[in-house]
């Protein structure tokens, strides 16, 4: 697909000056042509544009008060100032509101391409600069282990804050899910070996037959395709931590090579002859019963007492229900942020709801539908209407039910999770959604008020 040109935009009261400036470079550009700042702005709020070659002397607003504009609303745009005469006061003004460049209108049209073909390149290696800080911040984020003010949570920080100081090998239990990899980072970097590399590999996400030389490393020539030598995740990880993920997968026979390099802290790579050292910090993850494991022996004895010095169970999402608030309010921010959206956290009555879930997937699941819903609304507040509505049934059979029924205590929820989308559709507006259901106003009134959400609706309008 074609690289879509970067938009000009011209801003000069000079009809002349205008039609020369897009005569010479809309070749490069998709060129805009404005007679006043205040045109200018209109096709600013319009147009993404990138580029801007600005007249100092323009009828109404002057060119330096649109470039303060400029600078302040659409800071990505780069913009070169043009005048009729050379004047260093005005020059040194406009590149201290933040101009690329200054030049008078005698210029020549090989260096005015040149001019914006680097007022372009800045602007790239800005945008590109960025992006990188923002992907860079959101990974460290999203890398945080995230706790909340619940006892369980409390224990599993104070344990991980006692294990990080010490060499001994972490084995962290857990559904999947509960954040095991992002609590083996935080004893990472809690640890002597923070400036070391954390290594973590995905035991159940390596093919079988790859597995030994993931881990081990191998020789050129060792196998077929094994047109190179190759260091293994142990070798990686030395002077930092290494950490296995799903432990209860790895073969039988790599559990004993994996019981000699901890026992002896020597490997060998595949195809190789000669042992070597490693040192590191080892943490291991699992979400099986691997005292089970061993009874039914696919997972060896020996290994399991190795690795299963301090134990760490992290407890499933439905175990801690106090710290959902928490994590959505952190997920809710780091999504609003990603989808530039003005959604700042939940009603009262949608975070109940998300705190009687029973979450099989745990808080990748939470996170999930967090991002879901984020980027789907438009209003501050995610409500109950915004909550799937099964999740809403999903409650039904284990409280008390409103009606004389289980059925008509569903028909209820169902029924207010809709009226809350159609107000949300309507801004809040209880007369525009009576029209919008095709209901007297009446009728709506009173089924609001039934189902415990007229107050809720009132205060979302006024908010």
């Amino acid at each position: 697909m074609p690289i879509e040109p970067k938009v000009l935009l011209i801003v000069d009261d000079d009809e002349g000056m205008r039609d020369t400036l897009t005569a010479i470079l809309r070749r490069d550009y998709t060129v805009r042509a404005a007679a006043s700042a205040e045109a200018g702005l209109e096709i600013l709020r319009a147009v993404n544009v990138h580029l801007m070659l600005l007249d100092v002397r323009l009828p109404g607003m002057g060119g330096l008060d649109l470039l303060r504009i400029v600078r302040e609303q659409y800071s990505m745009v780069e913009a070169i100032v043009i005048s009729a005469i050379s004047e260093v006061e005005t020059a040194v003004q406009a590149m201290k509101l933040g101009a690329y460049h200054y030049i008078t209108k005698e210029f020549e049209y090989d260096a005015l391409r040149s001019l914006m073909h680097h007022a372009s390149e800045r602007q790239d290696l800005n945008r590109r600069v960025i992006t990188l800080a923002a992907q860079v911040a959101d990974q460290q984020d999203e890398r945080e282990f995230i706790t909340g003010p619940s006892l369980t949570s409390r224990a599993v920080i104070e344990m991980a804050a006692k294990v990080a100081g010490l060499s001994a090998t972490v084995l962290v239990m857990g559904e999947s899910g509960t954040g095991k990899e992002l609590l083996a980072r935080k004893v990472h970097r809690d640890s002597a070996q923070r400036d070391g590399p954390f290594i973590p590999v995905n035991l159940a996400a390596i093919p079988t037959e790859l597995v030994e030389s993931t881990l081990f490393g191998h020789e050129k020539g060792a196998f077929t395709g094994a047109v190179r030598q190759q260091m293994g995740k142990f070798e990686m990880a030395s002077g930092g931590t290494l950490f296995l993920d799903e432990i209860g997968d790895l073969r039988v026979d790599l559990q004993s090579k994996l019981l000699r390099a901890l026992q002896e802290g020597e490997i060998e790579r595949v195809g190789g002859t000669k042992a070597i050292k490693t040192q590191f910090r080892l943490v291991v993850a699992t979400n099986v019963d691997l005292e089970r494991a061993v009874r039914e022996g696919r997972f060896r004895e020996d290994l399991y007492y190795r690795i299963n010095v301090v134990p760490v169970r992290l407890p499933p999402l439905r175990e801690r229900a106090d710290d959902i608030p928490v994590l959505a309010e952190v997920f809710v921010r780091r999504y609003a942020a990603r989808f530039r959206k003005p959604v700042t956290g939940f009603t009262a009555g949608a975070l109940e709801i998300l705190k009687g879930h029973y979450w099989p997937g745990n808080i990748r699941e939470l996170q999930n539908l967090i991002e879901r819903l984020v980027a789907m609304s438009d209003g501050a507040f995610l409500t109950e209407g915004d909550i799937p509505i099964e999740l809403h049934l999903s409650q039904l059979g284990s409280r008390p039910t409103r009606g004389d029924s289980l059925l008509e205590d569903a028909l209820s929820t169902f029924e207010r999770s809709f009226l809350l989308k159609s107000l949300e559709r309507c801004e809040w507006n209880i007369t525009a959604t009576a029209r919008y259901l095709g209901i007297p106003l009446s009728t709506l009134k009173f089924k609001l008020g039934r189902l415990d959400v007229y107050r809720l609706a009132r205060r979302l309008r006024e908010s």
